[in-house]
């Protein structure tokens, strides 16, 4: 997925509605992440409607992309404060990418156990007229019995 490019002719600040859609992020998850504290508090109108700048929607887009990739939001927040402070050591974000890599592998082991599990389980079931069904039976807590 890439970050789609911003229009130069963008006029700033934008309303919500327009900061969601160049983001392509929803305007209720703008105003979640802007309570989660992930974007600087935006300005608002006299009228009290929010105002967002370009660097807001780089955010968003950001966000959009982190979460894209599976980052969780606490991982996110991080990122997003990594990426604000260019006084950062990229090693912090190595060590951020590098546990959701490895989280990500743990969870596509159990994925797999998952399948290697279900393939035996059909593998054991006729699928035809008959109440006798091994699905149902490890579902039920029941150990795999040979038809």
């Amino acid at each position: 997925m890439k970050v789609t490019p911003l229009p130069p002719d963008t006029l700033w600040p934008v309303a919500i509605g327009t900061a969601a859609k160049l983001s392509q992020v929803s305007a209720k998850m703008v105003r979640h992440y802007e309570s989660l504290g992930l974007l600087t508090p935006v300005a608002r109108t006299d009228s009290g409607y929010r105002q967002y700048f370009e660097a807001d929607v780089r955010t968003l887009q950001f966000i959009k992309r982190g979460r894209a990739l599976g980052f969780s939001m606490a991982e996110i927040a991080e990122l997003v404060g990594l990426w604000n402070n260019r006084r950062r050591a990229s090693a912090s974000v190595k060590r951020i990418a590098q546990k959701h890599v490895t989280d990500l592998a743990q969870r596509i082991e159990a994925m797999q156990a998952m399948q290697r599990t279900l393939a035996s389980l059909l593998d054991h079931c006729h699928g035809d007229e008959r109440p006798d069904c091994p699905i149902l039976d490890d579902l039920a807590g029941n150990c795999c019995r040979a038809p």
